[in-house]
């Protein structure tokens, strides 16, 4: 990214993002090595970038993930566009922000239109001999016809206890569910049929939390042993004044409540932590016995394995736990790619995506990768024969969610910029080479004034590019059933609001109207006037003002957003201005 940190300059081609995705041919492949792969994309659930070895941790024990890293391609910035399970998860499925496929809890079913070219699909329709092991996440009625073999689990959340890890069994013996999804792999290996190239999903559902549990985390006998006799150290910038920082919402959220499960005692920080890693070795045993089974096999000189977490995880700093925000503790994650036939093994400082998972599969496989993909293969870093030219990713949370402010943003190698959607005053700004923890928010400083703003239009840019096909706006607003109303007086200090409910809907499930009173306020989402919150009802027309009373000779703002049929949230309505007349001075009749 072109700026000039002390004067703020900002150059013209500032924000070029190439976004062409790679067509997917053997071309790529290094020479005389055109057989396609096979490939396991191995998914860890809420391991951060940090929680490796290899990163510079020196506490965490993850040897083979370490092998795996200094062998092949490890990306040093590797970042989730959605810090959600569901979300990301959804993304990696799709290669869409999720600005576009907008799947995450509560809503239906992904859509169809998003799956059909969905990687797994892709390859199953190439002739590859597919598989998914362990956590799927992504609502699909139709996800059995996407594998060969699919063995859907997860943590059991009807145990509150340590059975939420330990109710699978292997010959008659209850193990633990990274035991138990570590064996399926290998007898996914065993069975893949000769001469037909596979791909094997592989998500474990460690390490989370067992969030029913009071202790939260449960590791294998195997990795009992390890940090027993050790203090962990204390997690950064955890001091008061970063938390006492933080937006209010944030602060009453679900991040403070969980750091209360997990890290608000000494004992329970040290159990966690030490639970935590434990849990991410006992997958690094389960990763040295596939490649030992690869090897046993001889499959390991054609076998490429990609490792990445799915989101990223705070551990107490800022006196939080979970992922959900935009700092980098909660979006970036290890992503390596171990490629036995690309030669030379290297790290990358350049920012690959979540969305990037299925066009590099595809890409491996010497599969067309769809115009759709916003995300790209990452395969000309993987043999050192280009660069993704990529300047500028976008992050967002957008689940409406009371315990959860959603978030959005964008980031570039040096620079991060991100608001909270109901309340977009609330902005941030780092300059993250002299400022890694983001701890020294430039937003309000008159220096980077120019920054902020090209970052600003950025990200409206990016949500305009990336907005869902499938899904509309509501439009036609009406006051009074006055269409225009900018035009006359409205007489009512309760008046009703009207809007159209677009066709891409099919109907309304639920609507949220705002009204301000100005025309800044209503575009930052600040309902100083009244807010109704999300409302379940399907009715459009004539939705009686809520709030106070509107007062006499006054200029208001309002729109609305709907859920629509699936539960997917829309976009505002573009915001429509209205007037009360002096007719209604008496206000306390109202």
């Amino acid at each position: 990214m072109n700026i000039n940190k002390g004067t703020g300059f900002i150059a013209p081609a500032l924000f070029s993002v190439a976004l062409t995705a790679n067509t997917g041919n053997t071309s790529m492949m290094p020479e005389g090595k055109s057989d396609r792969p096979n490939i396991i994309f191995i998914l860890t659930d809420d391991q951060r970038w940090d929680a490796l070895g290899y990163a510079g941790n020196e506490i965490i024990h993850t040897p083979e993930m370490d092998k795996l890293a200094r062998e092949g391609t490890n990306f040093r910035h590797a970042i989730i566009s959605s810090p959600i399970c569901s979300a990301s998860r959804a993304s990696i499925f799709t290669g869409l922000y999720e600005r576009t496929h907008k799947y995450t809890f509560q809503t239906a079913d992904i859509l169809s239109e998003y799956m059909v070219t969905s990687y797994p699909r892709l390859l199953h329709e190439a002739g590859y001999y597919t598989g998914f092991i362990g956590k799927f996440g992504v609502n699909y009625q139709d996800r059995e016809s996407l594998f060969d073999v699919i063995e859907s689990f997860d943590r059991n959340n009807r145990y509150h206890d340590y059975r939420g890890y330990f109710y699978k069994t292997l010959d008659n013996d209850t193990v633990h569910l990274t035991r138990y999804t570590g064996q399926k792999a290998l007898d996914f290996i065993d069975a893949a049929p000769a001469g037909r190239p596979f791909c094997l999903s592989l998500s474990f559902s460690a390490p989370h939390a067992h969030d029913p549990a009071p202790l939260q985390w449960f590791w294998t006998p195997e990795s009992d042993h390890l940090y027993r006799d050790m203090e962990m150290p204390a997690p950064l910038i955890s001091d008061d004044k970063y938390f006492d920082e933080l937006p209010l919402a944030v602060r009453e959220g679900f991040n403070r409540l969980r750091w209360g499960w997990r890290f608000d005692t000494p004992e329970k920080y040290q159990h966690s932590m030490k639970g935590y890693y434990r849990m991410i070795h006992d997958i690094d045993l389960e990763i040295a016995k596939i490649r030992n089974k690869l090897k046993e096999t001889g499959m390991h000189e054609n076998t490429v394995i990609i490792l990445m977490g799915d989101n990223g995880f705070f551990l107490g700093e800022r006196q939080l736990a979970g992922k959900w925000l935009m700092h980098d503790m909660s979006i970036r994650v290890p992503l390596i790619i171990h490629d036995p036939r690309a030669g030379k093994a290297a790290d990358t400082e350049e920012m690959a995506l979540n969305i990037d998972i299925p066009a590099t599969i595809l890409d491996l496989a010497g599969v067309d990768i769809p115009r759709e993909y916003h995300g790209i293969s990452l395969m000309p870093l993987v043999n050192r024969s280009g660069s993704l030219r990529r300047d500028t990713v976008l992050i967002e949370h957008l689940w409406e969610f009371e315990h959860i402010p959603p978030s959005e943003g964008v980031r570039t190698n040096e620079w991060k910029y991100f608001r909270y959607v109901n309340d977009q005053s609330l902005e941030e700004l780092y300059y993250l080479p002299d400022d890694p923890l983001e701890i020294n928010n430039l937003a309000q400083n008159p220096g980077h004034r120019e920054v902020l703003l090209a970052m600003r239009n950025q990200l409206e840019s990016m949500i305009d590019r990336y907005a869902d096909p499938y899904s509309g706006t509501p439009h036609g607003l009406m006051v009074e059933y006055i269409g225009e109303p900018a035009d006359v007086k409205i007489t009512s200090a309760k008046p009703g609001y009207s809007w159209i409910v677009p066709g891409e809907a099919e109907y309304q499930n639920a609507y949220q109207i705002l009204v301000a009173s100005s025309r800044e306020n209503i575009d930052l989402n600040i309902a100083d006037v009244w807010n109704s919150g999300k409302v379940r009802e399907g009715r459009s027309s004539s939705v009686e003002h809520g709030g106070p009373a509107l007062q006499p000779e006054t200029t208001y703002y309002w729109k609305v957003r709907i859920w629509d049929s699936q539960n997917r949230l829309s976009e505002y309505s573009e915001p429509q201005k209205f007037r009360t007349d002096d007719f209604i001075r008496d206000v306390s009749r109202w």
